[in-house]
């Protein structure tokens, strides 16, 4: 749900205010209804489609996610410059519930055939259930987090995604300084953002979802650059250090010195951005002889990304994202040999009105250098198209009929695609 940037428009306080004054052209709905009830106004304010952002959105996401009278309409009149209370617990939750049916089957651990658990209809509810909490601490510095309590019908475990401390102005330097879990491609386009049920699956594949680091990033007018490094190991693991002192035990959240690093630069040409990526980094190698168990080898990777995005008119957006990839030396079983594998998407979102939205998403990646390797990794390869309706009840709660199709050929191979993983799905999705 933020993309780290400070490209802060002059327009932002005239809009802002106007904003605040106005009723405000609304298209659909919010992700984050802290922010409605902080200032005062509608969901509308700030999202196109819920949780798609508008223009405004944006611009309030790069300005830390607060408006020019933040302190004014979110916190408590303390009579102290140096304190900033929020007014109440600053608190949202958001919740959807599926019924789906779908093509996938489960193949067993050893990859040598199908299980016995059927998949064609599933009632998927609760499959999210997620708090989410951000508010400015200062006049630079804000906060944002959320934690799942159930997702895809795991009960009992809370797990913490996104949380994170963000500076914009970093000594005077009008840098932007974030420090916590964030997700590497929401320098892209982020997940969390999306209106489809779908992934965009490439992100997934490539390792560039949640981690552990720092990001600093700085606007130029339409230029916007970004720097970060972190863990790469993901945001689960932690190795204890023991000391031989007593009750001396800690614990790191990654057991290597050497930090993947990555930056992002894109420009705005008229309507359009224009997005280059680059990360080069460390990933554990893999091991077995399906490739699906973590081996102890620190090997090379090194990802290219382009994305670009755009507007045809005030109701239809697109976006692309391509991604070339290389694993240098990832399998144990040939560790001489590199691998190189390419993916990406492709996407439109049109905002017929107030209650309807449609959008396309089409997934495709091809596993190259790791295609008969007997591996887990040749199912990188994927060619599917989505369909999704959604009507919006009220600014925060819509109903979703989504379909994919799978155009990827079935294999005999039961680690690369041995079966269609098409689906149908129904649910709702709210946000309060």
């Amino acid at each position: 749900m933020h993309q780290p940037s400070v490209v802060i428009g002059r327009r932002f306080a005239t809009t802002a205010t106007a904003v605040l004054g106005l009723t405000l052209w609304a298209q659909t709905t919010a992700a984050m209804p802290v922010f409605a009830r902080q200032y005062e106004m509608s969901c509308a304010a700030c999202h196109a489609a819920f949780p798609r952002l508008n223009e405004f959105g944006e611009q309030f996401r790069n300005n830390n996610f607060r408006l020019p009278n933040w302190r004014e309409k979110t916190t408590v009149d303390t009579k102290d410059d140096m304190l900033a209370l929020p007014k109440y617990p600053p608190l949202a939750l958001r919740m959807q519930s599926f019924v789906q049916g779908r093509q996938g089957r489960e193949v067993n651990s050893t990859h040598t055939g199908f299980t016995d658990n059927d998949a064609e209809f599933d009632f998927q509810t609760p499959y999210l259930i997620k708090l989410l909490s951000s508010a400015p601490l200062s006049d630079h510095i804000t906060y944002y987090f959320y934690g799942i309590f159930a997702e895809k019908g795991a009960n009992g475990a809370t797990l913490i995604e996104d949380a994170w401390f963000r500076h914009d102005d970093a000594f005077g330097s009008k840098v932007g300084t974030m420090l916590g879990q964030f997700q590497v491609n929401d320098l892209m386009f982020p997940r969390e953002t999306r209106l489809t049920f779908q992934d965009f699956m490439a992100y997934r594949m490539a390792g560039l979802t949640y981690d552990r680091g720092v990001i600093l990033d700085r606007g130029f007018g339409p230029v916007s650059l970004a720097f970060g490094a972190v863990n790469g190991n993901g945001i689960t693991d932690n190795f204890t250090v023991n000391s031989p002192g007593f009750q001396r035990a800690d614990h790191m959240f990654d057991n290597d010195t050497r930090k993947n690093v990555f930056a992002h630069a894109s420009v705005d040409v008229g309507s359009v951005n224009i997005g280059l990526f680059g990360l080069s980094g460390k990933q554990k190698s893999r091991s077995g002889t399906l490739g699906a168990t973590a081996g102890t080898r620190d090997t090379a990777k090194h990802i290219v990304g382009v994305n670009s995005s755009g507007d045809i008119d005030i109701k239809t957006h697109w976006f692309v994202q391509a991604l070339w990839n290389d694993w240098q030396g990832f399998l144990d079983s040939a560790p001489s040999q590199d691998y190189q594998w390419w993916g990406g998407f492709a996407g439109v979102d049109y905002i017929h009105s107030d209650r309807w939205v449609f959008s396309l998403l089409y997934n495709y990646a091809d596993a190259n250098d790791l295609e008969n390797t007997g591996t887990i990794f040749e199912g990188i390869n994927i060619n599917t198209l989505t369909v999704t309706s959604s009507y919006y009840f009220m600014r925060n709660v819509k109903g979703v009929i989504e379909l994919t199709g799978d155009f990827q050929k079935e294999t005999t191979s039961f680690t690369a695609h041995p079966t269609k993983e098409g689906y149908v799905l129904v649910g709702i999705d709210a946000a309060f």
